[in-house]
C-alpha cells in the first residue's frame, strides 16, 4: 500500500531486471522509507524483470516501441501510463531506449539512471552493457564503478546524484567486471538515489 508521505515509483527495464531486484529487495529492507515501488514498464515482453515485478506484486506494462511505430507515439504511451498510475519519479534501470528532450522535460529531476562507470568516463551515446566495462579494461584504467544520475536530453549528461568505486584486478574480463560493478556499485547507490531523489520530491510537495 501506497501511503501519502510516499513518492510513487516507475521503473523502466529491459531485460533481466538485476537493479530492479535491487530496489525490491530494498524496499523490503526499509532503504526506500520516501518511495514506493507502483509501476515496472518494459518496452521488452520478454524480459525477465517483469517476472520479477509479478514476483513482487508490483503492476506492470509492456510498451513497444516497434508495435508504435514512432519515437512520438511510444512516449506518449509511456506518458499516459504514468499519468494513470499517478507516477512521482522514474528510475531507468537497465532501459534500452534512449528518452527525447521533450519525454524528459516533463519530469525535471525527477528521472534518474544508474549507468556502469563512473561519468565522465565511458559513457553517452553508444556505452552500454558490455561495451563500458570492454572499453575501461581496454583504456587500462584502475578503477571503475558506476554513477547514478538525474536524466536530461543528453545521454548520461544529466547532473550526478552518487558514485561508487570499484577496483579492477588482473586478468579481469568484461564479464567479470560488469559482475563486479553491479555487485559492489549500482545494487548499492541505486536504492540510495532513488530514497534521496523521492525523500526531494516529499519535501517540494510541503514547500507548497
Amino acid at each position: 500500500m501506497v501511503t501519502s508521505n510516499q513518492a510513487k515509483i516507475a521503473v523502466f527495464v529491459s531485460g533481466g531486471g538485476t537493479n530492479l531486484q535491487a530496489l525490491i529487495d530494498a524496499e523490503k529492507n526499509g532503504a526506500i522509507p520516501s518511495g514506493k515501488l507502483s509501476l515496472v514498464i518494459s518496452n521488452n515482453p520478454e524480459a525477465y524483470a517483469l517476472t520479477r515485478a509479478e514476483l513482487a506484486g508490483i503492476p506492470s506494462v509492456i510498451i513497444s516501441k516497434k508495435e508504435l511505430l514512432t519515437q512520438e507515439a511510444f512516449e506518449e504511451k509511456i506518458h499516459q501510463t504514468l499519468v494513470e498510475y499517478e507516477i512521482d519519479m522514474i528510475v531507468l534501470a537497465g532501459f534500452m531506449s534512449i528518452l527525447s528532450a521533450s519525454f524528459t522535460s516533463k519530469y525535471p529531476k525527477r528521472i534518474i539512471n544508474v549507468h556502469p562507470s563512473l561519468i565522465p568516463s565511458f559513457c553517452g551515446k553508444g556505452f552500454y552493457g558490455l561495451r563500458v566495462h570492454k572499453a575501461a579494461l581496454e583504456y587500462g584504467v584502475k578503477v571503475t564503478g558506476a554513477t547514478v544520475h538525474y536524466v536530461n536530453e543528453i545521454p548520461d549528461g544529466g547532473e550526478i546524484i552518487l558514485q561508487k568505486s570499484v577496483s579492477i584486478k588482473r586478468n579481469e574480463t568484461p564479464e567479470s567486471l560488469q559482475q563486479k560493478v553491479m555487485r559492489q556499485a549500482e545494487w548499492v547507490i541505486l536504492p540510495k538515489a532513488t530514497e534521496i531523489v523521492a525523500a526531494k520530491i516529499l519535501a517540494s510537495r510541503k514547500v507548497k
